[in-house]
């Protein structure tokens, strides 16, 4: 019988964080969810959606607990629950994201991204219950990976804001991991995405312009090249190297094939039967914006046998249900980034 175990995630209420909390409930674990923010709407969550067998909801008040806590200002707070709770196992997905907005308001993401980070890690590292400690970071801490396809170990070079706070926070963790012995495991993500996504994205973005006939914008053209995997196939791996994975390491999640922004969001426009030439409008690019983010996932796959199930095509079509079962409520909502302080 598998162990099961209990986990604290942060950051749940994040599109990676939700499709986390319901594949480890899915596996019969016990799971408490923080974020900033209270629930949004239950299409946006995926462990409030139906079981796979048509069943109750993935989440139950026996399998789930949810509290809100900024851990910008709560951090005493967040602390007293982990006490409480004693989870072995801790997967943080709590970042401020977006690239652009991070030049706005750089400040703001070097508090949230480094500085509360560092105050948390400085308390876990006392934990002696916490077995394990999941970094969901993030590709960019690399710059642009002009080179090719590359592995765990290649230097950072962040270009950006938010690519910068992440990288300290990185950095940090690395070396509380060479000095107190602290069980963190980094996981850095291709391009993700799937059902109840971020509506900013270019994925759910592309979809909701094609269906409603809203004009969208492709920043430079869209000639910057990406690796697109689907979440299904993310959370999968993180879920086993929260439980398997050796702290110290690093590993890349993606698939093996890469698409231009451009030939993606015509690619969508296809399946939709969609003006792409009326609908989408080129404009500048963005500042600090990298060419190509291409990780080599070989060392997951040969460690632990994963390997991405989801194509392309059968991913982009299921995203396309969710919105088209989801439209009336999308068209209500903004479709561009909404900045938390």
């Amino acid at each position: 019988m598998t162990e099961k175990f209990k986990l604290l995630v942060i950051g749940s209420n994040s599109f990676s964080g939700s499709h986390f909390v319901a594949e480890a409930l899915s596996s019969g674990h016990r799971v408490w969810g923080v974020s900033r923010s209270a629930e949004p709407e239950q299409i946006f969550l995926a462990y409030r959606w139906k079981c796979r067998d048509g069943g109750e909801h993935i989440a139950n008040d026996e399998n789930f607990s949810f509290a809100s806590i900024d851990l910008n200002k709560d951090l005493d707070k967040l602390i007293e629950l982990i006490d409480h709770v004693q989870p072995q196992i801790i997967v943080n997905f709590a970042a401020q994201g977006m690239v652009a907005e991070s030049w706005l308001n750089p400040t703001h993401w070097y508090k949230t991204n480094t500085v509360s980070q560092v105050a948390l890690h400085d308390e876990l590292r006392k934990k002696t219950y916490i077995k394990k400690y999941v970094h969901v970071t993030t590709p960019e801490v690399y710059g642009s990976t002009d080179g090719g396809w590359i592995k765990e170990n290649w230097n950072f070079a962040p270009s950006t804001p938010y690519a910068v706070s992440r990288a300290a926070c990185d950095l940090h963790l690395h070396s509380f991991y060479e000095a107190y012995g602290f069980p963190v495991v980094f996981t850095r993500a291709a391009n993700v995405y799937g059902p109840g996504q971020q509506l900013y994205r270019v994925i759910p973005r592309a979809l909701l312009s094609a269906r409603t006939g809203k004009q969208m914008q492709l920043h430079g053209g869209g000639l910057s090249v990406r690796a697109f995997i689907h979440i299904k196939d993310v959370v999968r791996a993180t879920l086993k190297l929260a439980i398997e994975g050796e702290p110290g390491t690093s590993w890349h999640l993606s698939t093996n094939e890469s698409i231009s922004i451009v030939k993606l969001v015509k690619q969508i426009f296809e399946i939709c039967d969609a003006d792409f030439e009326n609908l989408v409008q080129c404009s500048e690019e963005r500042l600090g914006k990298d060419q190509n983010y291409l990780l080599d996932s070989t060392a997951m796959r040969q460690k632990y046998g994963w390997y991405d199930e989801v194509t392309l095509k059968e991913g982009l079509g299921e995203t396309l249900d969710w919105v088209d079962a989801n439209l009336p409520s999308l068209k209500r909502l903004p479709w561009d980034y909404q900045h938390k302080s």
